[in-house]
């Protein structure tokens, strides 16, 4: 294991910094913006522009890695970050907003391709969930990191927003110096979102549901907290206690997807999470706040983001190792699709029920999630290890043979044709 994280150890470094800013403007936004008067709809624009730029970042940034690398592609994107996040801070206004947040969100979603292809150019399938796992981990320690520097200045004043430009200033140094190598160079880029989806559908609907989850969380959670007058440190908590509980589980839920059916373990994370979301939309209705719900909480981030690691280790389990980049990039748009709808359904859903739509939203997802994937379960079978190492070009899913009987008594997976 220690070998296999040492040729991404500059990449891991850069994208903890890149995280810890991250946190801190995404939970900065909000709060800053109820402040200032938004109202939930022009809260959830500003989100839905986030989610629009990350789209349009995954078209147009692998033209740019093409041009100019892996490198310079980030060194370029944690560049526009740092400026961005310094004009938030300078103009409050909803429309300019809408705009700098489809910027981040254009970098960010260059910035976790660059990421991903990395990480998955450097593992195979007997270990892809278990180093996913890790990177998960290790990102979203950073980012619970970065929210919880909220408490250390007052959301109205500047600082917070130059503490996050620095941060991100900082990111482009570990890969800056390291003597790594870089990822192989595109040869050419492509997209082909149809073809991703016939051949593992699992993926396709689990990225965008796993976008819808992530961005209603992600972006709604300290409105929640500001509605319910939670103080900033206890928001921050409330952030933090979800991103302990992805910390703690992300890695078995990993192995765990190693060892078995990955759709198995993508069924039990929809289960988990359609369960604590009921729990916690029942609580938050009678505003219990106390340790059972702070609990809830840590169960229920222990599948938040659990599902976006599991769809990519299953996207790629058998890609040849020139799509990993094109994989990484239709799913990050996939995701991003998800997190454009997110945040407009959870804006409706909070109008509707109060603060607690925020569960709602997810609980939803998550049983779409779940009942998707049981049906894939039950569509195709598993070609035996023998006819995998025979074969001489990846096999499309719905080439394999139709399920007749009832769940298999080995591990299901699928591969995607190239």
């Amino acid at each position: 294991m220690v070998n296999q994280i040492v040729p991404i150890f500059a990449m891991l470094g850069s994208m903890v910094f890149l995280m810890l800013g991250g946190g801190l403007h995404s939970v900065i936004i909000p709060i800053r913006g109820q402040i200032e008067g938004f109202s939930t709809f022009e809260l959830s624009s500003i989100c839905s522009g986030w989610a629009v730029g990350f789209t349009l970042g995954c078209v147009i940034v692998p033209h740019l890695v093409h041009r100019t690398g892996h490198f310079k592609t980030f060194s370029i994107l944690t560049a526009l970050l740092s400026i961005n996040i310094l004009l938030n801070a300078m103009v409050i206004d909803f429309l300019f907003w809408i705009m700098l947040r489809a910027i981040s969100g254009f970098c960010f979603s260059g910035c976790y391709m660059v990421a991903e292809s990395w990480l998955n150019e450097r593992v195979n399938n007997k270990n892809r969930g278990s180093i996913f796992s890790l990177y998960m981990i290790a990102t979203q320690t950073a980012m619970m990191g970065g929210q919880y520097l909220l408490v250390i200045a007052d959301p109205k004043s500047e600082i917070l927003f130059m503490i996050g430009a620095i941060l991100f200033a900082v990111a482009v140094l570990p890969t800056a110096v390291s003597k790594a190598q870089s990822p192989a160079p595109l040869v050419h880029v492509s997209l082909d979102l149809r073809k991703l989806f016939c051949n593992s559908p699992s993926a396709v609907v689990g990225a965008i549901l796993s976008g819808i989850i992530s961005s209603a969380w992600g972006n709604f959670a300290p409105i929640f907290g500001y509605l319910n007058g939670f103080s900033n440190a206890r928001i921050a908590t409330l952030l933090s206690a979800a991103m302990i509980g992805s910390i703690l589980f992300q890695y078995p839920i990993g192995k765990l997807s190693d060892v078995i059916d990955r759709r198995y373990v993508m069924v039990f994370s929809g289960l988990t999470g359609i369960a604590f979301g009921l729990l916690m939309t029942m609580l938050s209705q009678k505003e219990q706040f106390d340790m059972i719900f702070f609990l809830s909480v840590i169960g229920y981030g222990a599948v938040i983001y659990s599902v976006y690691s599991l769809v990519v280790a299953h996207a790629n389990d058998f890609a040849n190792q020139k799509d990993f980049f094109e994989i990484s990039n239709g799913l990050l748009i996939l995701y991003g699709f998800g997190a454009m709808v997110g945040p407009l359904f959870t804006a409706q859903m909070i109008n509707m029920t109060g603060p607690s739509g925020i569960f709602t939203t997810t609980t939803i997802a998550h049983l779409a999630f779940a009942s998707y994937t049981i049906y894939r379960t039950y569509r195709r079978v598993k070609p035996n290890k023998d006819e995998l190492i025979h074969l001489s070009e990846p096999v499309s899913e719905e080439s394999l043979p139709e399920k007749k009987n009832s769940f298999p008594s080995m591990p299901t997976a699928i591969t995607v044709k190239r």
